[in-house]
């Protein structure tokens, strides 16, 4: 009979067995007669008592002979492995629950050597990670004593790890112990040591970053909300001309400065006027100013009277009465300007379609926008007319006159400019713009019954006599002046413009308020009469004769 080691754990192999080792090999195939004889009294035992050879009470002496009785609660107390070839147990890596209850094996060591043995093997070493076998309709692997293991730890992300090297394994086998281990081992703990390290270096750069991201963006907060506002240093350089609109606050000032590049920033504007106390002086016009200057010296420049030199031009003035406040600012003799606008009239900006109007009493009429400038004591009058058509053609472009002059069918934006000329002389008042403009626009039409397309306007005739009257004689004796502005004697639009419109004016001549009023008759400034026929225009009349009556007493 073969043997296949003695001793405590050993036992016979036999390939009908699914617990042990592998049914195809030659070794099993030998066995299988001693497996036959020498189990089949054993097993029915153990399924009826498989306690019934333990004994606690008094211990195990090793001179009885045998092995020590079977302990259901340490069922990995069994030989290490050793030479398959030597007899030993070949199948010692078999799931631990695979081994029935041991007995006293009938050729076990005896006395005092089963002792030693037993002694030498009482703590075998475990197989890394055993898988415990099932057996499809045996239940063999289903023993409740059966061991899972231990369990598996929630996998980490590689970049932290601080454990298992490149092939995933934690913990070296027990048979790789010695050199080869301890020199793997120590180099998995440089690779350790190393991941950790970077680990730590990114979250520290990260850290860095974010501190001086908060710090940047925090100083720029502090700066922007509770810091000095930016503002340049000195008086400037060069020279640029700046528009400050009607009704602007301080704020607005600012940021028309700043968008002409005269200060660095609207805030400190604001700051300067309201430090030095003259945000209060400060007025609307266009000023000469100098670029990149500081916030004070711009408030400076605009507020002291010997600085600012403003020259106001209002709204409806006529261009002779501009050259002679030209003239006058200027300490020039009497005609001086007018002289110059006459001989230097192509050369001071006007756009291309005033250019080509004919008939004109003065061709920078309409072009000397009503504002305010800053004019010096030294400067020439050329100089100042181009500044002030420079400034009307910017707020004709911006109210886009060519566009809006096809529209309401005119033939030119001159003609435009001229409807909103008339707008302002007849209107009077503001309020009453927009139906004046409406009443230009319906004596001009073709189909015209009431005054068969003559404006018959007093203010065209006053500006063809150089006059301002209310007193312009009958209306026959009109009928026979003979001269292009006269609205009296010759249809359609007078050659140009008689005066400088302000922006109401030339809003209410683009979008008149819609009516069929052909007549109109101021009674005071808050009332302004309108009609549709000359009969009901006549008893408007009455009404305002009346009026002056009451103002004379």
């Amino acid at each position: 009979m073969t043997e296949y080691g003695r001793g405590y754990g050993s036992e016979p192999w036999h390939p009908e067995d699914p617990l042990y080792g592998d049914q195809g090999s030659s070794r099993g195939q030998e066995q299988q007669p001693q497996w036959d004889g020498q189990q089949a009294h054993r097993y029915p035992q153990q399924q009826a008592d498989p306690y019934a050879q333990q004994h606690y009470n008094g211990g195990w002496d090793g001179a009885q002979g045998g092995q020590p009785p079977y302990d259901p609660y340490d069922p990995y107390g069994q030989q290490p492995p050793a030479d398959p070839y030597s007899g030993t147990n070949p199948d010692y890596y078999a799931a631990p629950d695979a081994y029935p209850p041991q007995h006293q094996h009938p050729q076990g060591m005896q006395g005092q050597q089963g002792m030693q043995q037993q002694q030498q093997y009482q703590q075998p070493q475990r197989p890394q990670h055993p898988e415990p076998h099932y057996d499809e309709g045996t239940g063999a692997g289903d023993d409740w004593r059966a061991d899972p293991g231990p369990r598996e730890p929630e996998p980490e992300h590689a970049f932290f790890a601080d454990h298992g090297d490149d092939d995933g394994r934690d913990d070296l086998d027990p048979r790789e112990e010695g050199r080869g281990g301890r020199e793997r081992r120590g180099k998995k703990n440089k690779k350790n040591k190393r991941r950790s390290g970077r680990a730590c270096l990114v979250v520290t750069l990260l850290f860095a970053g974010a501190v001086g991201t908060v710090g940047y963006f925090g100083y720029d907060f502090i700066m922007s909300h509770f810091g000095p506002a930016p503002d340049y240093e000195g008086e400037g350089t060069g020279e640029v001309q700046v528009d400050i609109p009607e009704n602007s606050t301080i704020l607005q000032m600012g940021l028309a400065l700043k968008r002409a590049g005269v200060v660095k920033s609207a805030d400190a504007f604001s700051e300067a006027a309201i430090d030095s106390k003259k945000d209060k002086v400060l007025q609307p016009g266009t000023y000469s100013l100098r670029k990149h200057m500081s916030a004070a010296s711009a408030v400076e420049l605009m507020v002291d009277p010997k600085s600012r030199n403003g020259l106001t031009i209002r709204e409806g003035l006529r261009s002779g009465d501009v050259y002679k406040l030209i003239d006058t600012k200027l300490h020039l003799k009497k005609g001086t300007t007018k002289g110059v606008a006459k001989t230097e009239a192509k050369s001071l900006g006007l756009p291309s379609w005033a250019k080509s109007a004919s008939k004109l009493k003065d061709p920078l009429e309409g072009f000397l926008y009503p504002s305010t400038y800053s004019v010096g004591e030294k400067a020439k009058p050329a100089a100042v007319l181009k500044q002030m058509v420079a400034r009307a053609n910017q707020v004709y472009e911006q109210h886009d006159l060519e566009g809006n002059a096809q529209k309401l069918h005119l033939e030119s934006p001159m003609q435009l400019l001229t409807v909103a000329s008339l707008t302002q002389a007849e209107g009077k008042y503001k309020h009453d713009f927009d139906r004046v403009a409406r009443v230009v626009y319906n004596r001009l039409k073709p189909d015209n019954t009431e005054t068969y397309g003559l404006l018959d306007f007093d203010s065209t005739v006053n500006y063809a006599r150089s006059q301002s009257t209310l007193d312009t004689g009958s209306v026959d004796d009109l009928r026979n002046f003979n001269d292009p502005y006269n609205t009296y004697k010759f249809k359609g639009l007078p050659p140009g413009p008689i005066g400088n419109p302000g922006e109401e004016a030339i809003r209410s001549a683009i979008d008149p308020a819609k009516g069929n009023w052909y007549y109109f008759v101021s009674i005071n400034p808050e009332k302004t009469l309108f009609a549709e026929t000359n009969e009901q225009h006549e008893r408007n009349r009455r009404i305002y004769l009346k009026e002056q009556e009451k103002a004379k007493q």
